[in-house]
Protein backbone atom coordinates (compact mmCIF):
# COMPACT_ATOMS: atom_id res chain seq x y z
CA UNK A 1 0.00 0.00 0.00
CA UNK A 2 2.96 2.36 0.64
CA UNK A 3 4.31 1.69 -2.86
CA UNK A 4 0.90 2.57 -4.35
CA UNK A 5 0.41 5.78 -1.63
CA UNK A 6 4.10 6.93 -2.94
CA UNK A 7 3.45 5.72 -6.67
CA UNK A 8 0.67 7.96 -6.88
CA UNK A 9 2.24 11.02 -5.72
CA UNK A 10 5.24 10.81 -7.56
CA UNK A 11 2.65 10.87 -10.95
CA UNK A 12 0.95 13.67 -9.64
CA UNK A 13 4.50 15.66 -9.03
CA UNK A 14 5.40 14.64 -12.60
CA UNK A 15 2.02 16.49 -13.49
CA UNK A 16 2.84 19.15 -12.43
CA UNK A 17 5.98 19.81 -13.74
CA UNK A 18 4.99 18.93 -16.86
CA UNK A 19 2.11 21.94 -16.67
CA UNK A 20 5.01 23.62 -15.44
CA UNK A 21 7.09 23.40 -18.20
CA UNK A 22 4.76 23.80 -20.91
CA UNK A 23 3.13 27.24 -19.31
CA UNK A 24 7.03 28.05 -18.79
CA UNK A 25 7.21 26.96 -22.53
CA UNK A 26 4.16 28.68 -23.83
CA UNK A 27 5.57 31.93 -21.80
CA UNK A 28 9.00 31.63 -23.55
CA UNK A 29 7.17 31.16 -27.18
CA UNK A 30 4.96 34.22 -26.11
CA UNK A 31 7.04 36.90 -25.43
CA UNK A 32 6.60 40.29 -24.69
CA UNK A 33 5.71 40.90 -28.88
CA UNK A 34 2.69 38.34 -28.52
CA UNK A 35 -0.53 39.60 -30.51
CA UNK A 36 -3.64 37.78 -29.69
CA UNK A 37 -5.22 36.34 -32.77
CA UNK A 38 -8.84 36.44 -31.79
CA UNK A 39 -10.13 40.32 -32.31
CA UNK A 40 -11.33 41.71 -28.48
CA UNK A 41 -14.44 42.95 -30.81
CA UNK A 42 -15.39 38.89 -30.48
CA UNK A 43 -14.30 38.22 -26.72
CA UNK A 44 -17.28 38.95 -24.57
CA UNK A 45 -16.31 39.89 -21.02
CA UNK A 46 -19.42 39.25 -19.79
CA UNK A 47 -20.64 36.11 -21.56
CA UNK A 48 -23.57 35.36 -19.07
CA UNK A 49 -25.18 38.43 -20.94
CA UNK A 50 -25.12 37.25 -24.26
CA UNK A 51 -28.57 36.95 -25.90
CA UNK A 52 -27.21 33.08 -27.09
CA UNK A 53 -25.31 29.89 -25.69
CA UNK A 54 -21.82 30.65 -25.29
CA UNK A 55 -20.52 26.94 -24.70
CA UNK A 56 -21.80 23.58 -25.94
CA UNK A 57 -24.06 22.60 -22.95
CA UNK A 58 -25.84 25.99 -22.45
CA UNK A 59 -29.10 26.19 -23.20
CA UNK A 60 -30.95 27.16 -26.60
CA UNK A 61 -32.13 30.49 -26.69
CA UNK A 62 -34.21 30.47 -29.91
CA UNK A 63 -35.04 33.95 -31.55
CA UNK A 64 -38.88 34.72 -31.49
CA UNK A 65 -40.67 34.65 -34.78
CA UNK A 66 -41.45 38.52 -34.79
CA UNK A 67 -43.86 38.43 -37.97
CA UNK A 68 -46.00 35.89 -35.90
CA UNK A 69 -45.60 37.48 -32.39
CA UNK A 70 -46.70 40.93 -34.06
CA UNK A 71 -49.75 39.25 -35.82
CA UNK A 72 -51.18 37.55 -32.79
CA UNK A 73 -50.58 40.80 -31.02
CA UNK A 74 -52.29 42.76 -34.00
CA UNK A 75 -55.26 40.22 -33.87
CA UNK A 76 -55.55 40.24 -30.53
CA UNK A 77 -55.68 44.30 -30.68
CA UNK A 78 -58.17 44.31 -33.69
CA UNK A 79 -60.73 41.83 -31.60
CA UNK A 80 -60.88 43.98 -28.53
CA UNK A 81 -60.70 47.23 -30.41
CA UNK A 82 -63.69 45.58 -32.62
CA UNK A 83 -65.77 44.80 -29.13
CA UNK A 84 -65.30 47.94 -27.73
CA UNK A 85 -66.15 49.89 -31.18
CA UNK A 86 -69.18 47.24 -30.97
CA UNK A 87 -70.01 48.77 -27.14
CA UNK A 88 -69.71 52.14 -28.07
CA UNK A 89 -72.14 51.91 -30.99
CA UNK A 90 -74.70 49.78 -28.98
CA UNK A 91 -74.33 53.24 -26.53
CA UNK A 92 -74.60 55.73 -29.34
CA UNK A 93 -77.78 53.97 -30.84
CA UNK A 94 -79.50 54.03 -27.33
CA UNK A 95 -78.26 57.59 -26.67
CA UNK A 96 -79.95 58.68 -30.03
CA UNK A 97 -82.99 56.72 -29.18
CA UNK A 98 -83.08 58.42 -25.62
CA UNK A 99 -82.75 61.97 -27.28
CA UNK A 100 -85.31 61.17 -29.72
CA UNK A 101 -88.11 60.62 -27.20
CA UNK A 102 -86.78 63.75 -25.25
CA UNK A 103 -86.93 65.83 -28.59
CA UNK A 104 -90.31 64.11 -28.71
CA UNK A 105 -91.68 64.98 -24.72
CA UNK A 106 -90.27 68.20 -25.59
CA UNK A 107 -92.71 69.02 -28.68
CA UNK A 108 -95.58 67.43 -26.97
CA UNK A 109 -95.27 69.44 -24.24
CA UNK A 110 -94.89 72.58 -25.98
CA UNK A 111 -98.03 71.56 -27.45
CA UNK A 112 -99.63 70.79 -24.02
CA UNK A 113 -98.87 74.01 -22.63
CA UNK A 114 -100.97 75.75 -25.39
CA UNK A 115 -103.41 74.05 -24.52
CA UNK A 116 -106.55 75.14 -22.67
CA UNK A 117 -105.70 74.59 -18.97
CA UNK A 118 -107.42 76.16 -15.83
CA UNK A 119 -105.92 74.77 -12.83
CA UNK A 120 -102.24 73.83 -12.01
CA UNK A 121 -100.99 70.92 -13.06
CA UNK A 122 -99.06 68.81 -10.41
CA UNK A 123 -95.94 66.23 -11.12
CA UNK A 124 -96.69 62.87 -11.06
CA UNK A 125 -100.27 63.15 -11.65
CA UNK A 126 -102.59 61.83 -14.90
CA UNK A 127 -104.10 64.42 -16.91
CA UNK A 128 -106.06 64.00 -20.10
CA UNK A 129 -105.91 66.13 -23.49
CA UNK A 130 -109.26 66.74 -25.31
CA UNK A 131 -109.77 68.45 -28.82
CA UNK A 132 -112.46 70.83 -29.05
CA UNK A 133 -114.72 71.25 -32.64
CA UNK A 134 -112.80 74.15 -32.25
CA UNK A 135 -109.91 72.36 -32.88
CA UNK A 136 -108.24 73.91 -29.82
CA UNK A 137 -106.56 71.80 -27.16
CA UNK A 138 -107.76 71.40 -23.96
CA UNK A 139 -106.13 69.15 -20.88
CA UNK A 140 -108.86 68.03 -18.14
CA UNK A 141 -108.78 65.99 -14.79
CA UNK A 142 -111.46 64.28 -15.97
CA UNK A 143 -110.99 61.22 -18.30
CA UNK A 144 -112.87 60.28 -21.09
CA UNK A 145 -115.03 57.25 -19.52
CA UNK A 146 -115.77 59.84 -16.80
CA UNK A 147 -117.32 61.93 -18.92
CA UNK A 148 -121.08 59.65 -19.31
CA UNK A 149 -123.40 60.39 -22.14
CA UNK A 150 -122.97 64.35 -22.92
CA UNK A 151 -118.81 64.07 -24.23
CA UNK A 152 -118.22 67.95 -24.69
CA UNK A 153 -115.56 67.53 -26.88
CA UNK A 154 -114.47 66.38 -30.85
CA UNK A 155 -112.17 63.59 -29.31
CA UNK A 156 -109.81 62.44 -26.65
CA UNK A 157 -106.21 62.44 -27.66
CA UNK A 158 -104.28 61.44 -24.81
CA UNK A 159 -104.12 60.20 -20.85
CA UNK A 160 -100.49 62.06 -20.22
CA UNK A 161 -98.71 62.01 -16.85
CA UNK A 162 -96.14 65.35 -16.04
CA UNK A 163 -92.84 64.75 -15.42
CA UNK A 164 -90.50 66.16 -12.62
CA UNK A 165 -88.86 67.81 -15.73
CA UNK A 166 -92.26 69.38 -16.13
CA UNK A 167 -92.40 67.66 -19.69
CA UNK A 168 -95.15 65.10 -20.31
CA UNK A 169 -95.21 61.38 -21.15
CA UNK A 170 -97.93 59.95 -22.86
CA UNK A 171 -99.30 57.15 -21.33
CA UNK A 172 -102.21 56.16 -23.66
CA UNK A 173 -102.72 57.20 -26.80
CA UNK A 174 -105.86 57.12 -28.74
CA UNK A 175 -104.77 58.87 -31.77
CA UNK A 176 -101.74 60.44 -32.24
CA UNK A 177 -101.47 64.10 -30.66
CA UNK A 178 -99.26 65.50 -33.55
CA UNK A 179 -101.17 64.56 -36.41
CA UNK A 180 -104.49 66.41 -34.80
CA UNK A 181 -103.28 70.05 -34.90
Amino acid sequence: MNKTKSGSKYMSEKKKNMNTEKSEKVESEIGPDFINPIDKDKVAENPGLLPYAHTIGGVPIKPEDLGRMKGRALSAMDEQTDMQMNQIKKQIELLAQQAQEIQRRRELSGLIYSAEISFEPLIGHIYFLYQRKNKKLLLSMVGPEQWGRTFPFEKFLAKIKLLSDHTWKILEEAESVENNL
